[in-house]
């Protein structure tokens, strides 16, 4: 990378990362901080509450990213930004499950997520795409980490409104790194064309990859409704379940920068993607194996070691897809549609893990995890990846 290029990566990663502060360091907490509230008896009512986050990110990430295509990326950014900060401020301010809730979706309003990736497409060449997405993937994956290990921390030193407290002064700071250490998006040609909303969603290729984002993510956040349960059956303490999380994250990092970059390099993008997704529905038929036992503590720290392993090399090679196969002055509304499905995944697999880990048990939530991820599989088997067959030339929708 050139120097423009890792200022912008690190930066940027910083700036994703943040936004998705916003739903990790919360997760671990929130439903039994929430119970501390006027109407947080109700567990669906509190599960509305986490989701909704995911929710208005999934309904305003298109406009977003419509809007960066036209004012800059920056600027977008900044106003995501503030939304964040303000829906935080509303958070650590509400005394009730509602205002809870109208908080969590104004903090989701800030659905910068496209916007981002845009911009870092935009400084990137394709040949280091990937590794740079790579370093937003793990942003994400220490991120999640951290918050496992940090939450029940910073709850029990501040109380929930407290952290929403943090969290919005964090977002503040997003804002001054933006204007100051983000360099400024290279401005399209005068005579570069507008596409439009309908020829991002009639592109075959992208669609796969939105279909793919949002069934990761799903499954996702459906998992966590259970593995934490499953952790203190093996005798974890929940105060304690960093130390499972946070080796199997770092560990994961090693193993993405030793596969996926050298067989990319190689022109063997696909297999790895594909093998990624395999991998994942394999570690949720363990866990849907395991769930009515009493696994042991390093069967678990295994299973959760494959997943991060395939998570994260999909993190990365999926958003550098498509910033390389969505045309210049497209890329900043496609971005928008697929983080979009990434949101909504989010929110499904809230909102449908806690259903079915109710309605079916655990084993049945990682079957129905376990075939979405087959699902997908399926879906992406006739992809071609840019430099080989040309993913860019696979025929639109008819």
């Amino acid at each position: 990378m050139t120097a423009l290029e890792r200022r912008s990566t690190v930066s940027l990663a910083f700036i994703f990362a943040l936004r998705m502060l916003g739903l990790f360091l919360v997760l671990p907490v929130f439903a039994l901080e929430a119970r501390k509230y006027p109407g947080g008896d109700d567990p669906a009512l509190v599960g509305l509450a986490l989701g909704i986050y995911g929710l208005t990110q999934g309904v305003l990430q298109i406009p977003f990213g419509m809007a960066s295509d036209r004012l800059g990326r920056k600027p977008v950014i900044v106003a995501g930004l503030l939304l964040f900060a303000l829906g935080s401020a509303l958070a650590a301010t509400a005394d009730t499950l509602l205002g809870l809730t109208v908080a969590r979706a104004v903090q989701g309003a800030g659905a910068i997520s496209a916007a981002v990736t845009a911009l870092l497409a935009d400084q990137t060449r394709d040949e280091v795409r990937t590794k740079a997405m790579a370093v937003i993937g793990a942003s994400i994956g220490l991120v999640f980490a951290l918050s496992l290990v940090l939450a029940p921390l910073l709850t029990a030193w501040l109380g929930l409104a407290g952290l929403f407290a943090l969290i919005g002064g964090l977002a503040l700071a997003g804002v001054a790194v933006v204007l100051w250490r983000v360099p400024a998006a290279p401005p399209l040609p005068a005579d570069a064309r507008r596409g439009s909303l309908l020829e991002v969603l009639r592109f075959k290729p992208l669609l796969r990859l939105d279909f793919g984002v949002f069934m990761l993510h799903a499954v996702q956040l459906s998992m966590w409704v259970a593995v934490p349960t499953l952790l203190v059956g093996a005798g974890l303490d929940k105060a304690q379940h960093w130390q499972v999380y946070l080796p199997a994250v770092l560990a994961s990092f090693g193993v993405m920068g030793g596969v996926l970059f050298p067989l990319e390099r190689r022109g063997h993008l696909k297999a790895v993607f594909l093998g990624a997704i395999a991998l994942i529905a394999l570690v949720q038929v363990g866990f849907g194996l395991v769930a009515g036992a009493q696994p042991s503590l390093w069967l678990l720290g295994g299973l959760l070691f494959g997943f991060f392993c395939a998570f994260n090399v999909l993190e990365a090679s999926q958003p550098s897809l498509a910033s390389r196969i969505a045309p210049p002055h497209l890329r900043g509304t496609a971005l928008g549609v697929y983080n979009t499905l990434q949101s909504l995944g989010l929110f499904v697999g809230g909102a449908v893990g806690g259903w079915l880990a109710r309605s079916v048990g655990p084993t049945g939530l990682f079957t129905v995890c376990a075939l979405a991820m087959l699902a997908w599989l399926l879906v992406a088997w006739p992809m071609s990846t840019p430099g080989r067959s040309g993913l860019a030339s696979e025929p639109h929708a008819s």
